[in-house]
């Protein structure tokens, strides 16, 4: 609900500060005194389009500040956290300044927003009821939301909205594949093709880089043979081969220590270099043997490489994404289906269309149900309401396919007047009849609405007396489930009310400004017997308002 308001420099206020309370509030004032200005600001908080003219004369700029306590509203707060505009836990602060040069901002807990934002989280928490843009009981979908709420199948939408997304979906691939059907046709030969030509090729990674070694060494088998030819020849089987003369010095060494012990050391080391290139003898001679230079596996290997790369180019790959390439194929072949594919398409549409229908069909009969018990409510509540004659109906509008909620367009429709043709509540001209019947809506659906906060604005225009005390007492019962504020000049609603506030304005320093005082006790009675006596208030008219006020 609404916590505080702040106000600056707007219109003729110049500062206004107010922390707002559960239940009924009216506000009173004298006529002219600027009661609207505060649905004014509060609207403009809530995204309505302002202009320089709001700005009091001779500031530079007007400042609006409205906190909601949002903490029993998890449909507020989920929103919030999707448009990433969260603040503190269960508060919504919404703030809009207007400069005098016509720029305007909006922020949401301090971030900065759209309108667009301060209108979608606005139609959340507050409903003005007037000649005021802000009402969500005109809008097609609030109206279709409300009647499903008081019809208790709001669960049931959402599963019909389930099953018409799933219809829809396959409706469209259906589609899809019905109108390309030559080209799905021919894609899908390709895709076989290129199929049998990757998977004949037999390729996977591991064996490429198996075959990329085993070639490299084959291709040079001669060089490396000879190679190792000559590393023998060297070490060991040429006449002055290096182990020949190792050996040689090996023995002159040793006849050496006979007469110099210190020649231990050197030997030691010729005998491990001795032990290291027989060593490398053996390898050069296993090598040699293992060494295999057939040319017909060489070629083999040629012409293998050579297909995986002509393999590579025709697909634009490396050869190492083929096995890649082949998924891709046998993915997109999965999408298209074959020609069996497409019958069983059809029949799984209009299985899904079957569903939907016949759940669509039973959210009809339920909301033929509610919408003529609420027409029925509305319309008794508008003859208490000074619409003697007036009838209210909840229109069920066909559509032709339907949509995700349903078969039926919902439109509440208004006849004011006796013999008058019943028209859309949206097209209704009167501001005080549409508040009216707007109030008679909110008592009727009190249990199932879910904005929080209502304002009602000329809900009083052109009644009085009984009708008048009727109004009241409907306010005060709607302030029982929601945080009831309404602009009213009738003493019989005023005294109705949990709380009151006056509205004023004076001239300071030659400017006019206007204020709002919260009464208490003494001077609601004295602001209710004005309201009743006009200028001259005697003890007769407060001994009235003092008994309006207890219920006497």
């Amino acid at each position: 609900m609404l916590k505080f308001l702040a106000i600056r420099d707007f219109v003729i206020v110049s500062s206004l500060e107010l922390d707002f309370s559960a239940g009924f509030t009216a506000l009173t004032g004298e006529t002219g005194a600027g009661k609207s200005i505060l649905i004014d600001a509060l609207s403009l908080a809530l995204g309505e389009r302002g202009d320089a003219t709001m700005v009091r004369n001779g500031c530079e700029r007007a400042e609006i500040a409205a906190e909601f306590d949002v903490s029993a509203l998890p449909q507020v707060q989920a929103w919030l956290s999707e448009q990433e505009l969260a603040g503190d836990e269960g508060v919504c602060l919404l703030r809009r300044v207007l400069e005098a040069g016509g720029r305007s901002r909006g922020f949401i807990n301090g971030r900065s927003a759209t309108l667009q934002q301060l209108r979608e989280v606005g139609e959340q928490l507050l409903d003005i009821h007037g000649q005021h843009a802000h009402q969500s009981l005109t809008r097609p979908d609030a109206q279709r939301l409300l009647l499903d709420a008081y019809a208790g199948i709001t669960t049931q939408v959402e599963q019909v909205a389930t099953l018409y997304r799933d219809w829809q979906a396959l409706r469209r691939r259906r589609i899809s594949l019905s109108e390309n059907a030559e080209a799905v046709a021919a894609e899908r030969e390709l895709l076989h093709f290129q199929r049998n030509e990757l998977e004949g090729l037999g390729f996977n990674v591991a064996d490429w880089n198996a075959l990329q070694e085993d070639y490299a060494r084959l291709s040079h088998a001669a060089g490396l043979l000879e190679t190792a030819g000559f590393g023998l020849e060297i070490l060991s089987e040429a006449d002055s081969s290096c182990l020949a003369q190792l050996n040689a010095l090996a023995a002159r060494i040793r006849d050496g220590m006979q007469h110099d012990a210190s020649l231990g050391e050197t030997l030691k080391m010729l005998e491990s270099a001795q032990a290291e290139l027989q060593e490398a003898v053996y390898a050069l001679r296993h090598y040699q043997q293992r060494l295999d230079s057939d040319p017909q596996r060489l070629r083999e290997q040629e012409q293998r490489i050579q297909s995986v790369m002509d393999a590579a180019r025709k697909y634009r790959v490396a050869p190492e994404q083929l096995d890649e390439a082949l998924q891709r194929i046998v993915s997109r072949l999965a999408e298209l289906g074959g020609d069996a594919d497409l019958a069983e398409l059809e029949q799984q549409e209009k299985s899904a269309q079957q569903n939907y229908l016949a759940a669509a069909q039973q959210l009809t009969s339920a909301r033929k149900k509610s919408a003529d018990k609420l027409s029925r409510e509305i319309t008794g509540a508008m003859q208490t309401l000074a619409m003697q004659g007036g009838m209210f109906a909840v229109a069920l509008l066909p559509l032709a396919e339907g949509n995700a909620y349903g078969l039926e367009a919902t439109e509440f429709q208004v006849a004011a007047n006796p013999g008058t043709p019943a028209r859309s509540l949206s097209k209704v001209a009167s501001g005080g009849e549409l508040s009216r019947i707007s109030l008679a809506i909110q008592v009727a659906t009190s249990q199932v609405a879910s904005v929080p906060t209502l304002i009602f604005d000329e809900v009083d225009s052109g009644i009085g007396g009984r009708v008048a005390e009727i109004v009241g007492h409907l306010l005060k019962k709607l302030g029982k489930s929601y945080q009831v504020l309404c602009v009213t000049h009738l003493p019989q609603v005023a005294a109705a009310a949990d709380q009151q506030w006056q509205v004023s304005k004076a001239v300071e320093k030659g400017i006019t400004l206007s204020h709002i005082a919260v009464l208490d006790g003494e001077q609601r009675i004295d602001e209710i017997a004005r309201m009743l006596g006009g200028v001259t208030i005697t003890e007769t008219t407060r001994k009235h308002a003092a008994e309006m006020l207890t219920g006497g």
